[in-house]
């Protein structure tokens, strides 16, 4: 996905100051940006298709209702950033860090998580199915009533993550996070319960 995305983008543009600036509604294709910055910036409704961001700045901007398709933001910041009722299809966030961020019905379909720090992000009732979570930290995330079906987690960090009603049914999770996570009320398939077990020192026969 991400060499797909690479080969048709034009070189970035670099180290470009944005703040401030108003894109509300915009499209954009075939955009490349590297550590730009887009803090406070006005990017509500913004489209982008085959786009890149690396390393950028977006501290408090405003995402919300925003649509992502075929597009990465690798190592970027989203520090107290609007995201509510975004989505994204097929998209890379690959290394990417949220912090106090608003998530409300964020929507992601096909999006690589891998590295991504959510830890304390209200992920209440979202809908993360099928989605490659890899390694991400989930530390004290609100995951209560989220649907984490077939969802690779494996060495996601999940310290006093909150699971209750989630589905886990179907995922890869490791043993630390069965260890690490409140799975109280948590759907799950037998697998993941005789893997709860055995990470918890109990002795199956």
């Amino acid at each position: 996905m991400d060499e797909a995305i690479e080969d048709s983008v034009p070189p970035p543009v670099v180290g470009e100051d944005f703040a401030d600036a108003v894109f509300a509604n915009e499209v954009w294709e075939d955009c490349a940006f590297e550590r730009c910055s887009f803090v406070d910036a006005d990017l509500r409704g913004l489209i982008t298709k085959n786009c890149t961001f690396v390393a950028c700045d977006f501290t408090g901007a405003d995402l919300s209702e925003s649509q992502h398709r075929i597009t990465a933001f690798r190592q970027c910041t989203f520090r107290r950033a609007d995201l509510s009722e975004s989505q994204m299809h097929g998209c890379s966030l690959l290394g990417s860090q949220f912090g106090d961020c608003r998530l409300r019905q964020w929507q992601l379909h096909d999006t690589d998580l891998t590295l991504v720090g959510l830890s304390g992000a209200d992920l209440k009732d979202s809908s993360l199915s099928g989605l490659r979570m890899r390694e991400a930290n989930l530390n004290e995330s609100d995951l209560r009533g989220a649907d984490l079906t077939k969802c690779d987690l494996t060495g996601a960090r999940m310290l006093d993550a909150r699971l209750a009603d989630a589905d886990l049914r179907g995922a890869k999770l490791g043993a630390d996070a069965l260890v690490q996570a409140d799975l109280r009320g948590t759907k799950v398939d037998l697998e993941i319960a005789v893997g709860f077990a055995a990470a918890h020192g109990l002795v199956i026969e």
